[in-house]
């Protein structure tokens, strides 16, 4: 539909369109067979499937702070709110309704929550690009891949 050139795909992606093999029941080993998967079972010298699939240390550490900041602040935010107008209504500066410090409270927690997933998905998946300051680029295309993805995975009826 589009002409967009097919994108690369991340260390970490999933291969799509695999099809599961069916488990077998694990086979009763012996002493013998034993000895001998020891020697087979070296560690391969390049990545296993399971670090393959990993997110890398890079982009882990690149999420996590975008996290600190894009959902630390609101959430800092939202637990403060309760002090301050703790203060202001001890210190008789004005009166302040119950509802009004719930809702500013609520909603500082709800941009909490959503800092969580912008911090997520703002972040470079490239492990050598580290991304623009606050990210919009990276989460343009990080949603579209996830969007792609939940198509992917839907079943067809």
């Amino acid at each position: 539909m589009s002409s967009e050139p097919p994108r690369q795909r991340l260390p970490f992606e999933p291969v799509t369109n695999r099809k599961k093999t069916p488990k077998k029941p694990p086979e009763p080993e012996t002493n013998a067979a034993l000895e001998s998967n020891v020697a087979d079972k070296q560690p391969p010298a390049n990545k296993t499937r399971k670090q393959a699939q990993s997110i890398p240390e890079a982009v882990s550490k690149r999420m996590i702070s975008r996290i600190a900041v894009f959902c630390g602040i609101p959430t800092i935010l939202g637990i403060s709110t309760f002090f301050v107008s703790y203060l202001i209504v001890s210190k008789g500066l004005f009166d302040l309704p119950n509802t009004a410090v719930l809702l500013v409270s609520m909603g500082c927690f709800g941009l909490g929550v959503l800092g969580l997933s912008y911090g997520v998905l703002s972040a470079s998946w490239d492990e050598e690009t580290s991304g623009s300051t606050l990210g919009w680029e990276e989460f343009t295309t990080n949603f579209g891949r996830m969007r792609e993805a939940w198509r992917a995975a839907k079943p067809k009826s």
